[in-house]
Formats: structure tokens, sequence, C-alpha cells
């Protein structure tokens, strides 16, 4: 399982990203460009709301316990992963780039451009 600061180390190695405490001193973003791809609450950190493409968001969530619909998001667009289920370390790092990259492809092409996309 990652710690939370394995999470925010990873997030921000990505180019372009921030973070900042957006709606209250508990729940943590990660932008790009500031557009948000995660958010977590950092006092009880169980889940992570990551950005997903809706077919692949179905698929995850019918292949493991630790992936539901996302919690206070857009159920279509995004997934809250436990943080403590059956969703392996190497699959929750997949899907955090995969929320960074699904929120960029919907930037400005000169934006993707300058991201090396």
């Amino acid at each position: 399982m990652l710690s939370l600061e394995e999470i925010r180390e990873y997030c921000l190695s990505l180019p372009s990203t921030s973070e900042d405490l957006p709606f209250d001193e508990n729940t943590l973003a990660f932008r790009v460009v500031g557009k948000i791809f995660a958010l977590c609450d950092i006092v009880d950190f169980n889940g992570i709301n990551l950005k997903c493409d809706p077919e692949r968001a179905v698929e995850l969530r019918e292949q493991y316990d630790g992936i539901k619909p996302g919690y206070h998001m857009n159920k279509t667009h995004w997934n809250t992963v436990s943080t403590a289920g059956d969703v392996p370390d190497p699959l929750m790092l997949e899907l955090l780039k995969h929320s960074y990259d699904t929120v960029v492809k919907g930037l400005p092409k000169k934006v993707q451009a300058e991201l090396g996309k």
C-alpha cells in the first residue's frame, strides 16, 4: 500500500504539477496546469479520487473491490481508489498517471505541446 507521501512525491514528479487545499484544510488536490487530476483526504487517507476514461472506469470497478465510482465526483469520469484495498501499488501508480494524462488530453493543444504531449 502506497503512503500519502509516496503518492504525493509521484504526483509532484509529473510535469507542471502543483498541489493545494482548495476546499478545506483536509482535502489535498493535485493539478496539472491548474486542472485537478487527483484528490484525497490527508487526515483520513483511505482513498484517492482519480479521473478515468469512462469505459476503463467501469472495467476497473468490475475487477477490483477497492475501485468505486468517484465519491462526490462525476461518477462517469472519476473513480475513488481505496488505498487499503485490493489495488496493487503498480496499478495505483498507473491510474495516477492515467488520471494526469486524461486531464492533459483536455487541455488546449498549445499547452499539451508545452508539456511534450
